[in-house]
This record gives C-alpha cells, structure tokens and sequence, in this order.
C-alpha cells in the first residue's frame, strides 16, 4: 500500500479535506487491511507520479492535529486517477477467446476456494462500509 497515495485519497474524502489524525490512522488501518485490491491500486496510481511527496510538494498541510489536502494536492490526485483510467484494462488470459472464436477455458476452481473468497470479499466489504464512499471511486 502506497501511503501517500492513500493519505491524499483518505483526505479528499471528508469535508473540507480536513481529518485529525485519529480519523487519518482508523482509515489508514482499514484499507491496509482490505487485501490486495487496495494496494495494488495505489501502488499504480502512485507510479503515475514518482517523485510524489505530499509534504514538500505543498499537497497536504498540517495544522490543527490534523491533515488536510490542499488545491494543489486535489489536482495532483485527479491527475494521477485521470491516468490510471486512461489505461486500459487487459483481459485475464482465461477469458480471452481463442483463435477459432469460441471463449477459452476457465480453469477448474475448488468448493473450498470458492467459500473462502466469497467469504473474505464480505469481510472487506463490511469493513469498507465504514470508510468513506468517496475513498474507493476511482
């Protein structure tokens, strides 16, 4: 997980751009450990920039017992989602068609997998729920 990518994301989300530092470190807790999605996702979005320093680039201010996001930091962050959704997503081999048109093979997945990961996406689910909506837009 990118922190600074995910600082710059956890702040656009509450009002003003303004969160104390206990609200900072809940969140920051919370996406760390929602799996692979999230740190992946900000490991991209942080490769889009960088040099990326919220601090000495003037994008988050501290004051307060808090962090806040500035104009600039906002337009850094669109600018990096901009990009990352310019990029086109591949298709995974397993759903790519074959030469002769006909969809490829999926390969065969266990009952016991197949729980576990349902079982797992509820849990990331519920304790995303908490975060705030405007974190996980792209």
């Amino acid at each position: 997980m990118n922190f600074q990518v995910t600082v710059l994301k956890i702040l656009v989300s509450y009002p003003d751009g303004f969160a104390v530092m206990a609200d900072l470190k809940r969140d920051m807790a919370i996406l760390a450990t929602s799996g692979r999605d999230w740190a992946e996702r900000t490991k991209r979005l942080a490769a889009r920039v960088p040099d990326l320093d919220i601090f000495s680039q003037g994008l988050v201010e501290r004051l307060n017992g808090g962090w806040r996001i500035t104009d600039k930091g906002r337009s850094v962050l669109e600018i990096m989602e901009a990009r990352s959704a310019a990029v086109p997503a591949t298709e995974p081999p397993s759903i790519r068609a074959t030469s002769d048109s006909t969809p490829a093979a999926t390969p065969a997945v266990s009952p016991v997998a197949t729980g576990r990961r349902k079982r797992d996406r509820k849990r990331r689910r519920r304790d995303l729920a908490v975060i705030r909506p405007a974190i996980l837009t792209p």
